[in-house]
Parts: structure tokens; C-alpha cells; sequence
């Protein structure tokens, strides 16, 4: 049971990359790429660099933040094997004459765990300085132009993208795509919420445990908002989303009220927002409420699209694995609008 419980809370907590040759693009991406990497925290972090197809000169450059998890530099994780998503933001940037980084997030792809101990907690900040690193390395790239950049967050990566302007030193156009509208716990009970009612109501679970596992769940968030251990009894269902291996991250991350990170945007930023109508992970109120702290944002609801902006259509015969749906159309003339007019 935990597992479908796990599996479908998609923001919580991979795949490697092939060893294509680097100067061919992987599938689906236009113009050239290359393998790369750099160090963060003393550690390797292994990435992917493409430049738009027949520029001369220095172009507008992004940089591609993944969603929570082990997620590689294509946006793969466990859970999504081939949503795609950061190879999909790669080629669409490209068209649009932009060019990109994307990165193995630690504990995803090539990057692994390093020399980490795998039962050891991981200091949370290392996430941000694996952006600063990455955002570093993109700039030293020759076909960057270093005075438009824009970061890319999705999902999770979103949280760390509204905090780029205070970690990279700069103030990068932001594109949020699928953000988190409300904190990291709060979200994490919505859609745990979601599941077990939807489980109890197709006879899966019953109603008193239900009531049990939700009870444990706000439980642990009370805990870990209130800077606590995690009690010792928290039903075992929930092992894959409140435990000691993730504890002190998600209590690192929950601290930042995506609301809050909109207003400290510093003004004239260039800011769009993408979401998904068909969205099972953001809801329509999470991102209404994080507009609420933006000035001049742009946003853009893309219909038809889910969380990893692959066209979902919810009827019998459809396609459901992420490999067989497209990438809604819509995103890359949204980017497209959007960057003509960043810079």
C-alpha cells in the first residue's frame, strides 16, 4: 500500500544518462550538446550543455533546475522513469535560440551519491550549492551570454529558482514551471490526503485506518514544524515520506513559504509561470496563491497538460505512460513569448 502511496505523492522524494557521443544531441534536442561536469561540495556532479542550432555569437542561456528527488538531468526519477521533462525544457529552449544546463541532482543518474554514505542524511543546502555550481558552470560555457540568463525551476526546482537572485548573486529572468503555491508539508498532506480517500473510497484501505495514517502523517509535520524527532510509532505506510533519512530536509524546505520567495523577487525580474490544467500534484489554488506575491508576473495555464507537461487525457483508450504522450505544444511558444521579451 505505501508504495502507491509513495509513488503518487509526487513531490517527495534514477535513472542514469546514456553515454551518447557529446557532440550528438540526444533525441528530441535540436542544435549541439555536450556532456560536462563540475564540483559542488567536493563532489562531481555530472550535467548536459546544448546550444541553440545555427547562432553566431553568444546567445541567451538558461538554467534547468529538476523537481524533488533523485532526478536526473532529463527530469527521470524512480516514480517517472520518462516524464522527460528537463530534456523536453532543453529543446524547446533551444528552438527558441536559447541555450541550457541541466544537471544529475545528487543521488540521480551519473552524479549518484558520490563518496556520501547512502545511510547517512544529507545536509540539505547541498542542493544549493549544486545550483550555484551549475549556474556557475553555465555562465563559463563560450556560447553564453552571460547577461541573459534565465533559471528554470520545475516543481520543487521552483523553490530553489525564486531563491536564485540571493544564492547565484545575479537576477536571472525565472521561468516556474508547475511551482509549489503553498509550503512543502502543507502540500505533502493535500496530496497524501488525496490518495488515502481516493484508496479508501476503491476499498483499498478502510476508514479507521485511513483516519489513522492521516492522523500520524499531521503528526509528523507538527513534529518536524516544531522542531522535534519524528515520533517513534508513525505507521510504516508512511516510512517513504516522514522519516530520519528525510527529516531534516523537508524541514529545511518547508520553511520557505512560496508566497513569501514571490515577494522577495527583486523588482523588474522577468517571471513566467507554468501550469498544467490537468495537474493532479499543483492545484489551481497552490499557484492563485503564489501569484498573489508576484508584481507583473506572466502566467500561463497550459490546457490539457499534467505535471510533467505531457498532454493527459483522462478517457477510456488513452494513452497513460508518459513515453507514449506528447509534450503539451503549448510550453514552447509560452517560452518563446516570454524570452523575446526578457531581455
Amino acid at each position: 500500500m505505501l508504495a502507491a502511496l509513495g509513488a503518487a505523492v509526487g513531490l517527495l522524494l534514477a535513472t542514469a544518462c546514456s553515454g551518447e557521443d557529446p557532440a550528438v544531441p540526444p533525441p528530441g534536442v535540436g542544435g549541439s550538446a555536450r556532456d560536462l561536469s563540475f564540483t559542488a561540495d567536493g563532489e562531481e556532479v555530472f550535467a548536459s550543455f546544448t546550444a541553440p542550432a545555427g547562432t553566431a555569437g553568444t546567445v541567451p542561456a538558461a538554467l534547468i533546475v529538476s523537481g524533488s528527488g533523485p532526478t536526473d538531468r532529463d527530469g527521470n526519477a524512480p516514480t517517472r522513469p520518462d516524464a522527460d521533462t528537463n530534456l523536453n525544457l532543453a529543446r524547446v529552449l533551444a528552438e527558441a535560440g536559447v541555450a541550457s544546463l541541466r544537471y544529475d541532482k545528487l543521488g540521480s543518474g551519473e552524479t549518484g551519491l558520490g563518496d556520501l554514505d547512502p545511510d547517512e542524511p544529507v545536509d540539505p543546502e547541498v542542493f544549493d550549492h549544486q545550483m550555484v555550481a551549475a549556474y556557475e558552470e553555465l555562465l563559463a560555457q563560450p556560447e553564453v551570454d552571460p547577461e541573459r540568463t534565465v533559471v528554470v525551476g520545475h516543481s520543487e526546482g521552483a523553490l530553489f529558482a525564486l531563491r536564485a537572485h540571493e544564492l547565484v548573486d545575479a537576477s536571472p529572468a525565472l521561468v516556474l514551471a508547475a511551482p509549489p503555491g503553498t509550503r512543502y508539508l502543507d502540500l505533502i498532506d493535500r496530496q497524501l490526503t488525496e490518495r488515502v480517500r481516493t484508496a479508501e473510497a476503491r476499498g483499498r484501505i478502510g476508514e479507521e485506518d485511513s483516519v489513522a495514517l492521516l492522523s500520524d502523517a499531521r503528526a509528523g509535520r507538527a513534529a518536524l514544524r516544531g522542531g522535534r524527532a519524528l515520533p517513534d510509532d508513525l505507521s510504516p505506510m508512511l516510512e517513504g515520506v516522514y522519516s530520519s533519512s528525510n527529516a531534516a530536509f523537508l524541514s529545511w524546505i518547508d520553511a520557505f513559504d512560496p508566497m513569501d520567495l514571490a515577494r522577495a523577487v527583486p523588482e523588474g525580474t522577468p517571471v513566467l509561470v507554468l501550469w498544467g490544467e490537468q495537474d493532479a500534484q499543483v492545484s489551481r489554488t497552490d499557484i492563485d496563491r503564489l501569484m498573489t506575491g508576484f508584481t507583473g508576473a506572466e502566467r500561463v495555464d497550459v490546457p490539457g497538460a499534467d505535471h510533467v507537461f505531457r498532454e493527459f487525457r483522462d478517457e477510456p483508450g488513452a494513452a497513460v505512460l508518459d513515453a507514449d504522450r506528447p509534450f503539451a505544444p503549448e510550453v514552447a511558444s509560452a517560452l518563446e513569448d516570454f524570452l523575446d521579451g526578457a531581455w
